[in-house]
């Protein structure tokens, strides 16, 4: 057991010895690290606002759709009140036709009747 604990002893100097030759170096990679993920970050922040710009536009093209299907709809109702007005106006007008032709035809019977 002796001779593993001093293994280890040995390995943890060799750690700690190399981790304090090279501070320099192990202060610039980790300033590289830094940078990279400071850039990551960025990026990744761009990409989201330019994710929420992109939702935002097709936000208000689907409201601008919505919006234009809505105003055909009214047309189409306005179209379609005026069509209805109009066949009831068509069919008042042969009701009174079909009135008028009755009464003449009833009013020439009863003119054969009396004569």
């Amino acid at each position: 057991m002796g001779s593993a604990a001093a293994a280890r002893q040995a390995a943890l100097a060799r750690f700690q010895a190399r981790t304090t030759d090279d501070d320099s170096a192990l202060a610039a990679r980790r300033a590289v690290r830094q940078a990279i993920a400071a850039a990551r970050t960025i990026r990744v922040a761009e990409r989201e606002a330019e994710r929420a710009v992109q939702e935002e536009a097709r936000i208000a093209r689907e409201a601008e759709a919505t919006a234009e299907e809505a105003r055909r709809r009214e047309i189409a109702a306005a179209e379609e009140t005026e069509r209805a007005a109009e066949a009831a106006r068509t069919a008042e007008a042969r009701q009174a036709d079909q009135k008028a032709a009755r009464d003449a035809r009833y009013a020439a019977r009863k003119a054969r009747q009396r004569g």
